[in-house]
């Protein structure tokens, strides 16, 4: 079929040109005259290539084939511009670079071809961005909000939960009416497994495309895939009228490859080995997201950057953070303490999620920042091994309740609804009360359902109390400690009568009648400067005998 194909375009008139000599992927032809830089040619033998350099004496292409080409080998000219195909069929389907389907579904029927390269639209064909995309995981909605349109960008160490943050973002958005274009870039045959399995068990294939290039596949074709994977998305959202997402996984396997075919290209290294037209390579990509204004309708991007030893202020990722509207740091110590996603909250940002939340959700982010930093400050003191004063005790449990509320394994979603009430929930918990935080989450959808404006404050506060009176732990078996049993009288009675004396009055008492008194000397309580304690106490007057009383 593919024979065919090229024996049309020779008949047709396309411009032909023979193979002069080949290294590895890059192959350097004669004739091809009147093509431009990233035209799309196709071989002999069915696969295709691009034109990457245009030099007086050759042309320069980039084989996108496994196979290794021989030298004489006819090449024509398909298209001036590199393409890809597009389409509505493509939704639900697992394919590569080349739009040809992996999942054995059978063939797809595009719509038509988009181009590859294509501009970013201009700035006054854009609008505004306002609204919140819901991710449904609770670190991000409340802390880091992704609005639609927006640019962020993931990055983190080796095995920090990359990959698996932007999964559950792209399982939630089912229920978003949004497309997700998931574009894997040099990936392990695992990888590809793992995403599959997780999208079937949700049931959030059905609003996904899937884009593989594996590290088996040529460096050609993983170099092409994100922008495949974006004009993809870009049909969908310029012609179909559909909010889009793109998730890159991941542009620092982009980056490498595009450093070696520069490398293998004699193009002069720059910072890091990297062409000097890295940073342009991911500026021209990331900066086709945004906002139309004809039909308001949304392109979002998520890249992934992986940095060694957590070191985000290397050249790439530094790059990246230039590039998009916020990123999302992994931090590897939050995820061997087992908090899932490990977002760190310190050092993550988005600089205009805000703009999509409502006053109760800025309220209780911001009283989530301030008793983190608490708990992080009090978690240092903890360490030292010293008596805590009771406010760090009090930090350290908060910390600990907002921790549990912040887990969530992928597939587990929350509503924005949910979120302000399980988190208003731990912030303004009576003190003494014991909650059952993993509870409250299996509970907190359904009672957010019963909250029908987000403005009604009496409806979530009546939702909020309910779903604590459900969420607090009875301590059942424990009884209240009795009263310790009184003294007898003839024993605590004269002690206490004694201290009591002796606290409140120093002097002795009087003797009775009769009795010869003795001088006592001063009690030890009694002030050195007191004179009228050094007087004995003067005897009672004896009356006449036979006086009656």
């Amino acid at each position: 079929m593919s024979e065919k194909h090229f024996h049309y375009l020779v008949e047709k008139g396309a411009p032909v040109g023979e193979v002069t000599s080949v290294d590895r992927y890059l192959v350097n032809t004669s004739g091809l005259s009147g093509v431009y830089p990233n035209s799309l040619v196709m071989f002999a033998d069915g696969s295709k290539g691009i034109v990457r350099e245009i030099a007086d004496e050759h042309v320069s292409i980039m084989h996108l084939g496994s196979s290794e080409l021989k030298v004489g080998t006819a090449v024509a000219l398909q298209h001036q511009d590199l393409v890809s195909k597009v389409g509505r069929e493509f939704i639900g389907r697992v394919i590569n670079v080349m739009g040809e389907p992996l999942d054995g579904k059978g063939p797809i029927a595009p719509d038509e071809v988009w181009p590859v390269f294509s501009p970013a639209p201009p700035l006054i064909g854009r609008k505004q961005l306002t609204q919140q995309l819901n991710t449904g995981v609770s670190v991000i909605d409340l802390l880091f909000p992704l609005v639609y349109g927006q640019r962020l960008a993931v990055i983190g160490e080796a095995k920090s939960g990359k990959s698996t943050l932007t999964t559950q973002m792209a399982l939630n958005q089912k229920t978003n009416n949004v497309v997700v274009v998931y574009v894997l870039i040099a990936k392990r045959r695992t990888d590809v497994d793992y995403l599959l399995t997780k999208l079937e068990e949700n049931d959030a294939m059905k609003n996904t495309i899937v884009i593989v290039s594996t590290m088996f596949d040529s460096l050609i074709a993983s170099y092409i895939a994100p922008y495949v994977a974006c004009a993809m998305g870009e049909y969908l959202w310029q012609k179909k009228d559909q909010d889009v997402m793109v998730i890159y996984d991941d542009l620092t396997n982009h980056a490498h490859i595009y450093r070696e075919i520069s490398l293998l290209s004699g193009v002069s290294p720059g910072r890091e080995s990297y062409p000097g037209d890295m940073f342009y390579a991911h500026s021209s990509l990331l900066e086709r997201a945004g906002r139309l204004s004809s039909n308001e309708k949304t392109f979002t991007t998520l890249p992934i950057v992986h940095v060694p030893g957590g070191d985000i202020t290397t050249y790439l990722p530094t790059n990246i953070m230039s590039i998009t509207d916020g990123q999302y740091i992994m931090d590897m110590d939050l995820f061997r303490d087992g908090i899932r996603p490990a977002v760190s909250t310190g050092m993550s940002v988005s600089r205009v999620g805000g703009v999509g939340h409502n006053d109760r959700q800025k309220s209780i982010g911001q009283r989530v920042f301030k008793q983190l930093a608490s708990y992080n400050q009090a978690a240092e003191f903890s360490h030292f091994g010293s008596e805590l004063a009771l406010e760090a005790k009090k930090d350290l449990e908060m910390g600990r309740l907002l921790r549990e509320a912040f887990t969530q394994a992928p597939g587990e979603s929350y509503l924005p609804m949910a979120q302000q009430l399980i988190f208003e929930n731990i912030l303004s918990l009576p003190e003494g009360a014991v909650l059952d935080v993993a509870k409250m989450k299996g509970l907190a959808n359904e009672y957010a359902a019963k909250v029908k404006d987000d403005k009604d404050d009496k409806a979530f506060e009546t939702a909020r109390q309910e779903l604590l009176k459900a969420s607090l732990i009875e301590l059942k078996g424990v009884e209240p400690a009795e009263p310790a049993p009184s003294q007898p009288p003839d024993t605590a009675a004269p002690a206490k009568t004694e201290r009591d004396d002796k606290a409140s009055d120093t002097s002795p008492p009087p003797p009775a009648p009769g009795e010869t008194t003795v001088p006592q000397p001063p009690a030890e309580e009694a002030k050195p400067n007191d004179k009228s304690e050094d007087k004995p106490p003067e005897p009672p007057d004896k009356k006449p005998e036979g006086e009656k009383p």
